[in-house]
């Protein structure tokens, strides 16, 4: 592997790699709130998942080096990749956190692949290599052996290609459902329990109140009280935002009715930094347990997108939120209705539901090695779905081929090679990111981070 080895780099050189990817991905940011930028390097120092989660411009910037190393021209060469496999929808930041419940606009609960913030056009081996690294920090931290590790790439790989197969000879969705309380197993199944056990009034009751017969955003907590002047604004960016909807999502003539906005500022490892509002919304009748919460946040550049320099991708998108939106309704089947975009202030918004029914898979609780191994084919089954639905026939003129078929052939160029591949990223990449987690962590607690 081209991406260097802990033992190929001094700890002060690698420390440098760290902070100007961190310079770039968030020093704007940063400067403006160096509280929120504490709390998330504070989360990523817990664990090397975790700063791995918080570091996708890192491993994009190595993916660079990797392909520069090998005396590539362009990103669209290397294993697998060809003029069409180098420019597939791609999640972006697919690691094995990344995946979780939503209800369709169909009103059906399904376990799929979430947080699309990242998405872009590229390479679809980078997806896949991001998950495989991931998939070897969670073992390394469950004590697996290296070769239950290996094992765990190969059974992601396996299901992979063999969805990817089954997408290009013609499947229909019965000979490759999705996962739905109907079939769905084991963890994914229990997640799915879990957000059908979910309501919409538990939500609304953590996060309003009645006041004089009217739901209202409770005071305290995250939430931030707006002057009049901010408050036009967001409301301006919400009319806005209305223009972009499907007419399918409007239940009743009367749901966009505003009850209440408030500010909100996110300090996650993926939010923290970006300024944004919460919106309560009148339901789809006029009991108050149907109101609707929809947020609006400010967009970010994808850290993938500055290692590819494709004009027709950049030029395709009016700004990040609309390349967030465009993104997810490609990748997702069926999305969240409230989905949509905006502008405030000159910046790109995303919108979308604050959804009761949203459970993150949890790995905490998943210790058995055979229970491992079967969320991990079924999140290589979800991984091949995802790259098959946005293509040319998902209604969008950015991928106008089929990229399951493309996707197919070349895998079947090099059957063997393909697990191999994503295995040895697995364990040269694992090794990479846990070094660096000591070494940031380093950095942050010696006050070596501009800005903090």
């Amino acid at each position: 592997m081209s991406v260097p080895h802990p033992a190929e780099v001094t700890a002060e050189e690698r420390g440098e790699q760290i902070l100007t990817v961190i310079g770039t991905a968030f020093g704007e940011l940063l400067a403006a709130d160096p509280a929120a930028f504490r709390i998330k390097f504070r989360k990523m120092a817990a664990s090397a998942f975790a700063f791995y989660r918080g570091t996708a411009g890192l491993f994009y910037s190595d993916l660079e080096r990797e392909h520069t190393a090998r005396g590539d021209e362009g990103i669209h060469q290397g294993p697998y990749l060809d003029e069409r496999t180098s420019r597939v929808w791609i999640h972006g930041d697919l690691h094995a956190e990344n995946f979780g419940t939503y209800m369709d606009s169909n009103g059906r609960l399904i376990f799929n692949v979430n947080d699309f913030d990242e998405a872009y056009v590229g390479p679809f081996t980078w997806d896949l290599k991001r998950l495989a690294a991931s998939l070897a920090l969670i073992g390394y931290t469950k004590a697996f052996s290296d070769d239950q590790i290996t094992e765990l790439v190969r059974t992601y790989a396996a299901a992979y290609r063999e969805r990817i197969h089954a997408l290009a000879s013609g499947a229909k969705d019965d000979d490759v459902p999705s996962f739905t309380l109907d079939t769905a197993e084991g963890p994914l199944l229990a997640a799915l329990r879990h957000a059908r056990a979910r309501t919409r009034f538990s939500l609304l009751d953590s996060m309003t109140e009645i006041r004089d017969f009217e739901r209202r955003f409770a005071a305290g907590g995250s939430a931030i009280e707006l002057d009049a002047a901010t408050r036009y604004k967001v409301l301006a960016a919400f009319d806005g935002y209305l223009e972009t909807l499907p007419e399918s999502s409007l239940a009743r003539p009367d749901s966009y009715r505003v009850k209440d906005v408030v500010g909100r500022r996110g300090v996650g490892i993926g939010s923290a930094g970006l300024p944004s509002y919460n919106i309560l919304l009148e339901g789809n009748s006029d009991a108050l347990e149907n109101d609707v919460v929809i947020y609006l946040k400010q967009a970010q550049t994808p850290a993938v997108s500055r290692h590819i320099d494709d004009p027709a991708v950049r030029g395709y998108f009016r700004h990040e939120g609309h390349r967030t939106v465009i993104s997810q309704r490609a990748l997702q089947d069926h999305a969240d209705p409230w989905l949509g975009w905006t502008e405030l202030d000159g910046a790109g918004q995303l919108v979308a539901e604050v959804s009761p029914y949203a459970v993150d898979l949890d790995w905490s609780d998943i210790d058995d090695p055979a229970e491992i191994a079967a969320v991990v084919a079924d999140l290589g089954r979800a991984t091949a779905t995802m790259h098959g639905a946005a293509d040319d026939g998902s209604g969008h003129s950015l991928v106008p081929f089929s990229t399951e078929r493309a996707i197919d052939a070349a895998i079947a160029a090099d059957e063997e090679g393909f697990a191999a591949l994503l295995v040895d990223f697995a364990h040269g990449y694992g090794a990479r990111a846990r070094a660096d987690h000591q070494i940031f962590v380093d950095l942050f607690r010696n006050g070596r981070i501009p800005g903090l």
